[in-house]
């Protein structure tokens, strides 16, 4: 099965939040390595949608739709819906996924 993929506006602005800090910390290299990395983890979800994990956060609650995969140091967080994905989050691996779902549903 394969799905369009669609960048919600959270994920627009993670993006955007994550350019900005890896420019200015580590440099346009690592910047383009790291948007490389996405854009293929990107492609994955595209051809093969099931294959990303259930968060165990998200498992916990049941959220079975939820499904994320890895990219580098980054982690990408999206709902399968038909033949759609939808990425609700890009964020580094190593922030707390629950308090940062916590905080989005705070600010919606």
């Amino acid at each position: 099965m394969t799905a369009q993929t669609v960048f919600l506006r959270s994920a627009e602005i993670d993006l955007k939040a994550l350019k900005r800090y890896i420019l200015q910390n580590f440099g346009q290299e690592a910047w383009l390595a790291t948007y490389g990395q996405i854009k293929s983890s990107v492609a994955i979800i595209q051809s093969y949608p099931e294959q990303g994990w259930i968060p165990d956060e998200l498992q916990s609650l049941n959220l079975t739709q939820y499904r994320q995969v890895i990219s580098g140091m980054n982690r990408i967080v999206y709902e399968i819906r038909g033949d759609m994905a939808y990425i609700h989050i890009i964020c580094d691996s190593r922030k707390d996924l629950k308090a940062l779902l916590i905080r989005r549903l705070l600010q919606a």
